[in-house]
């Protein structure tokens, strides 16, 4: 993420998203201590592979076509100067959570050998919630600022459509997808659905937040 940040210009939509995902990343690990999880080599697979799916999706951003449709939108429109960079910030949130965050568990998963149910995954998971929430709201200040807000018709309309977004709602419906995904792994064809219905919505809520007001 560092060296992400370090190639874009700070104005590059995808450069916004990456500040906002690098700073909520370093504030939480900050506040992990030893014994937080019950499962650590769960979750530490969890957030490699998590992870691994927005760098895939970085690497193939030369490439319009090969882009992952949930990432899709912010691709495209990362160079627009009429969107807020909190939007493009909140619109990364959105496709890595929701779409790639319930793909990350299902393989997680699968590759240690368990499932979405079992120990204390679910109760990990959440324990994460708190922190990522202190955090999201410390980094969209950030890249808001309130005497603006105040004066500004134009931020204030930036304000009121992003103001519904939330990391624990997202994470909440992710978790939900991923044991939907789970309970189809082993039927191609509904996996398929369910995946293709995923990078729908989620690219579908991203054009939502990329509106230009």
């Amino acid at each position: 993420m560092e060296a992400i940040g370090t190639a874009l210009p700070a104005t590059d939509g995808l450069a916004c998203f990456n500040r906002m995902y690098l700073e909520v990343t370093q504030q939480v690990h900050a506040e992990l201590g030893q014994g937080f999880y019950a499962d650590p080599a769960f979750m530490t697979q969890l957030d490699v592979t998590f992870a691994g799916l927005y760098f895939s999706a970085v690497g193939a951003a030369a490439d319009p076509a090969a882009v992952p449709l949930a990432w899709r939108p912010l691709m495209q429109q990362r160079a627009n100067a009429g969107i807020e960079p909190v939007q493009f910030a909140l619109a990364g949130m959105n496709a890595h959570i929701n779409h790639d965050l319930p793909l990350a568990v299902v393989a997680t998963c699968a590759a240690l050998a368990t499932s979405p149910e079992a120990g204390a995954h679910f109760a990990d998971y959440q324990k994460v919630d708190q922190l990522l929430d202190a955090a999201e709201q410390a980094v969209r200040q950030s890249f808001e600022s309130a005497p603006e807000l105040a004066v500004d018709r134009h931020l204030a309309a930036v304000n009121s459509l992003i103001a519904n977004w939330t990391i624990n709602s997202a994470r909440d419906l992710a978790w939900n997808n991923s044991l939907l995904l789970w309970a189809v792994r082993d039927d191609p064809i509904a996996r398929g659905l369910m995946a293709d219905s995923l990078a729908a919505s989620a690219a579908l809520s991203s054009r939502l937040l990329l509106v230009a007001v």
